[in-house]
C-alpha cells in the first residue's frame, strides 16, 4: 500500500520543510510515501486571500487540482477540523486494516489557506481532524508527517511510539 500526501501549495517556512522532509523520509523507510504538491489558486496580489476574496472559487479550483493528482481507486482522507480524531494507535490500526484489505493507495488531502472545498471533503472516504482547532497549512502537513511516521513505526514494532 502506498501513502500519498496531496497538499495545496509549497512549504515556505523552514521548520515545516525540514520537519516534513525528516518525518516523510523516516516513514518512507517503513511504508511507501509520496508527497504531491498541487498548485494553489491565484489569490491576487501576493497570493493572499483577505477581504473581498473569492474563497469558494479558490477552494473549488484547488479541489480540481487535488482530484487530478489522485490515483484511481485510492482511499481519500481529507484533513479538516470537522473530522474525526484518532489516537495514534487507532490511526495505525486503521492503516493496517487498509493494508489487509489490499487498498492500493491512501491519499491524505490538505487544502490551501482557505481550507478544503466542501464537495471534496464530503466525497472523501474519511475526514480526519488533527485537533479541534484550525491549524496552519504548514503545521498540518508537519503533524501529518509525524503521525504517518508514528503509525508506520507502531505497525513495524519499532520503539518510536511509547504508551
Amino acid at each position: 500500500m502506498k501513502l500519498l500526501v496531496v497538499a495545496v501549495g509549497r512549504l515556505k517556512a523552514d521548520y515545516a520543510r525540514l520537519g516534513c522532509a525528516d518525518f516523510f523520509q523516516r516513514a518512507g523507510r517503513l511504508l511507501p510515501v509520496e508527497v504531491v504538491e498541487v498548485r494553489d489558486a491565484q489569490r491576487g496580489k501576493g497570493g493572499k486571500g483577505g477581504k473581498g476574496g473569492d474563497a469558494e472559487r479558490w477552494k473549488a479550483e484547488e479541489a480540481a487540482n487535488i482530484r487530478a493528482a489522485l490515483p484511481p481507486n485510492c482511499t481519500v482522507v481529507a484533513l479538516d477540523e470537522r473530522g474525526r480524531t484518532w489516537t495514534s494507535r487507532d490511526f495505525a490500526g486503521w492503516l493496517e486494516t487498509q493494508q489487509v484489505r489490499a487498498v492500493p493507495a491512501v491519499a491524505f488531502v490538505i487544502g490551501g489557506p482557505d481550507g478544503l472545498d466542501p464537495a471534496l471533503r464530503d466525497q472523501a472516504d474519511r475526514v480526519w481532524a488533527l485537533g479541534p482547532g484550525t491549524m496552519a497549512h504548514e503545521l498540518a502537513r508537519l503533524v501529518l508527517a509525524e503521525q504517518l511516521y508514528r503509525a508506520a513505526s507502531i505497525l513495524a514494532g519499532t520503539p518510536y511510539h511509547r504508551d
